[in-house]
């Protein structure tokens, strides 16, 4: 027997793909071939909420063109700037019953946080948060009213895993409360996680060993697709393909963007 189980993420406008090996689902097709053959396909869809933040504004943004630094011709591409804001849409995704969506932080500046913590009071327990995690503050967005915490950078520090990190943040909010950011770009024609805003590579591949490792410490995976992130371009098949036949039973989601 195979199970299958699909969910989409609603990210103001776009649409994210995920998959997730689990007997649990929404929806049930069975389909019997002869006996005492069968198949059974079970497939789920749920729409989950995103809200992405630059500069305190909700936005849709390229991903790739996200810089810290002002280089010559370096400009940052924006599909989509709301006129709602962070708190409006998490009031919007509670009173539709949406949960497991996130909040992200395009860069930890003062407005972000302020428009990211309005969203965690409007909807408590019901979204996570990332961007600028680390072990002196994560416990204060779950107290926010976060459900989960999402890391990146902070773990994967001058592109290595810093294991130590990695085990603060599980000691201090438990593995059922954390998110790893695995979001990747193509890199020697493999996968390297990146980080800062996905402008620097790290030397951690995802493949078996290291999804394998990364599950025992969360709960979840966030996976964007970076070389496709923003661009309208559809799933990148080979990394779903990749995060289908690697990600650990032990992690919950692995999450594939694809505005």
């Amino acid at each position: 027997m195979r199970t299958l189980s699909s969910q989409l993420l609603y990210s103001n406008g776009g649409l994210s793909w995920f998959q997730k090996k689990n007997q649990s689902s929404l929806f049930n097709h069975h389909l019997r071939i002869s006996k005492p053959s069968r198949v059974q396909l079970i497939s789920a869809v749920q729409f989950r909420p995103c809200i992405d933040i630059h500069k305190g504004k909700v936005k849709q943004i390229v991903g790739s063109t996200l810089s810290d630094l002002k280089e010559e011709g370096s400009v940052l591409v924006t599909n989509f700037e709301s006129d709602k804001s962070a708190e409006e849409y998490a009031k919007m995704y509670k009173e539709d019953g949406l949960t497991g969506g996130h909040v992200i932080m395009l860069g930890a500046d003062p407005l972000s946080q302020a428009a990211a913590i309005g969203a965690l009071h409007a909807y408590p327990g019901g979204l996570q948060v990332g961007g600028g995690i680390n072990s002196e503050n994560c416990l204060s967005y779950i107290e926010e009213g976060a459900s989960h915490v999402i890391v990146t950078s902070y773990v994967f520090n001058n592109g290595k895993i810093d294991l130590e990190r990695l085990k603060d943040l599980v000691s201090i909010v438990g593995k059922q409360r954390l998110i790893l950011d695995l979001s990747c770009r193509k890199k020697d024609g493999r996968y390297a996680i990146v980080t800062d805003r996905w402008q620097k590579f790290s030397d951690v591949i995802l493949d078996e060993k290291s999804l394998e490792f990364l599950g025992g410490f969360a709960d979840e995976f966030l996976v964007h697709g970076v070389d496709v992130e923003g661009k309208k371009l559809g799933i990148d098949e080979e990394l779903v393909a990749l995060l289908g036949n690697y990600s650990p039973n032990s992690t919950q989601f692995s999450k594939l963007v694809m505005l």
